[in-house]
C-alpha cells in the first residue's frame, strides 16, 4: 500500500514538473517578430501611465499593468514579468524595470516635472499609447 502511494506521488510530482517545462518555452522563441514588438510596446506603455500616476498622481496602484497582465494571460497564457524576461534587450525584469524608470525620470525632467507633465499633452498621449497597444494585442490571433 505504501509503495503504491509513493508510486502515484512520484508519477504525479514528475507529471506537474513535466507539464512545467513543456510550457515554459521562452516568449522569444514563440512569437514572431511583429507579435513580440506588440508585447514590448505594451508593457513599455502600462508602465509609463503607471509611472506617471504614481509620481505625479499619487496613484500607486499599478493598474494598467495590472490590467495589461490580465489581458496576456487570458489571451496568450503570458505575463509581463515574462515580456520582460524574454522579449526585452535586458532579458532581466528587474533591470528593465530601472530602465523604464530611468526613461521616463529623464522625459518627465525633460518637461519640468510632475506640473510641466500635467500642463503638456504628454499624459494623454501616454494614455492614448497605451489604449492602442491594448487594442493590437486583442487583435492577435
Amino acid at each position: 500500500m505504501t509503495g503504491d502511494w509513493q508510486l502515484r506521488s512520484a508519477l504525479l510530482a514528475g507529471l506537474i514538473l513535466g507539464g512545467f517545462g513543456v510550457g515554459s518555452a521562452r516568449a522569444a522563441d514563440v512569437y514572431d517578430e511583429t507579435t513580440r514588438q506588440s508585447l514590448v510596446e505594451a508593457v513599455e506603455a502600462a508602465s509609463v501611465v503607471d509611472l506617471y500616476h504614481a509620481r505625479c498622481r499619487g496613484d500607486v496602484s499599478g493598474r494598467r499593468t495590472e490590467n495589461l497582465n490580465k489581458l496576456l494571460v487570458g489571451k496568450l497564457r503570458i505575463t509581463v514579468l515574462t515580456v520582460k524576461d524574454d522579449l526585452f534587450p535586458e532579458r532581466s525584469y528587474r533591470h528593465a524595470e530601472q530602465r523604464l524608470e530611468q526613461d521616463f525620470a529623464t522625459a518627465l525632467r525633460d518637461v519640468g516635472g510632475c506640473q510641466g507633465a500635467k500642463e503638456s499633452p504628454l499624459p494623454e498621449q501616454w494614455k492614448t499609447r497605451y489604449e492602442a497597444t491594448l487594442d493590437a494585442i486583442r487583435a492577435l490571433p
